[in-house]
């Protein structure tokens, strides 16, 4: 697929509130919306992808989990032996037996489950988990599990039948995140996939029916990205812990990251905003950005007094800035590269770090921090 600079723009202003909403700053209430924004990147990305290479007869499950291993495991093995070191060094021995449990949960993708077994999101003792963050990773990664797989079992049924497969599923997975979201199941709502699967359907059922929205007039085309971007800053400015999540009102900043991927192009008022260079630079760096930031908060908590204030905050976000910027370069990068590491090290060196960090995370649990 050709590159959508406007995408990556997008990228930006769904982890910067992230960043922000975790700190405590500016009053982003609600930026742990972002999180919803790029569930429906994903999906839309990742089906692009699929559909074109099915059209190709180039559709490979080996290729597609290959550019997800490249994708995902070299910059996470980097901040969870970073992270893991800090925690051996810094952590005493309950919060260390804790963090190498979730260590296990991110080595084997569940730490979704984890977190909903052993505490809210929106808790206080939440912002000193330092692998935390990694729940969204998990149920991106078990959604990668089970997607390919209905797109082998069911594309065959044609084009309609199966974007219509994925809208019965869309539909049924926001009525279940609404009902548990009202009969007060909100962790399990929060955390799991069966609940969350949705939010990625609407980016590939927006992948698989997008040409008819490309008919609009531009002035329509304009309005639409307009209004896609004011639900998504709505709800981070005026959402907040106390918004049931995810539920319907989850429809808001959802159907703003659709609006904003359908409509926003080159010509368009909001592609023109989210294609600015440094928005496209924060973009570029967004998934070491979510990455290093949770870590580096957690460990800032755990070792003041209090709550840090605004300064101790800034000087995090340089660090995980600047910790984002050599991760891209040095990690991301190379590793995308398959003249450099081919298919086989790829599985090869991402089986070993999969080994490593459940070895270690189970060695600190049997022992006890």
């Amino acid at each position: 697929m050709h590159y959508r600079e406007e995408i990556d723009g997008l990228r930006a202003l769904a982890v910067l509130p992230v960043i922000l909403f975790h700190a405590g700053l500016f009053g982003f209430s609600g930026g742990f919306v972002g999180v919803d924004i790029f569930f429906v990147i994903s999906g839309y990305l990742i089906t692009t992808i699929i559909i074109e290479e099915k059209k190709n007869d180039k559709f490979s499950i080996v290729s597609f989990y290959e550019r997800r291993f490249r994708r995902i495991l070299p910059a996470v093995t980097i901040v969870l032996i970073v992270s893991t070191l800090a925690s051996y060094i810094l952590l005493p021995a309950n919060l260390l037996k804790s963090y190498s449990q979730s260590l296990v949960s991110v080595s084997t993708f569940t730490s979704n489950v984890f977190f909903f077994l052993t505490n809210g999101y929106f808790s206080s003792a939440s912002d000193e988990k330092i692998l935390l963050h990694t729940w969204s990773l998990s149920v991106e990664e078990q959604y990668y599990l089970f997607f390919p797989l209905m797109v082998v079992g069911f594309w065959s049924l044609g084009k309609v039948k199966f974007a219509l497969l994925i809208l019965t599923l869309t539909i049924s997975s926001l009525f279940l995140a609404h009902y548990l979201s009202v009969n007060n199941y909100q962790d399990l709502n929060f955390y799991l996939i069966f609940s969350r699967a949705w939010e990625l359907f609407f980016g590939s059922l927006l992948a698989v029916k997008k040409a008819p929205l490309l008919k609009l007039s531009h002035l329509n085309k304009n309005l639409l990205g307009v209004l896609g971007l004011g639900l998504i800053i709505y709800s981070m400015l005026f959402y907040d812990k106390y918004t049931p999540f995810p539920s319907l009102y989850t429809l808001v900043p959802v159907l703003g990251a659709v609006l904003v991927i359908s409509f926003a192009d080159t010509t368009s008022l909001t592609g023109k905003l989210l294609s600015n260079k440094s928005l496209i630079h924060i973009g570029l760096l967004s998934f070491s950005l979510y990455l290093w930031h949770q870590p580096i908060f957690a460990f800032l908590r755990l070792k003041s007094i209090g709550e840090p204030g605004m300064f101790e905050f800034a000087i995090a976000i340089l660090i995980t800035y600047m910790l984002s910027l050599l991760s891209y370069r040095y990690i991301e990068t190379p590793f995308r590269n398959k003249k450099s590491f081919s298919r086989s090290k790829i599985f090869k060196l991402s089986a070993l770090s999969i080994i490593f960090f459940t070895v270690v995370g189970l060695s600190g649990h049997f022992f006890k921090g």
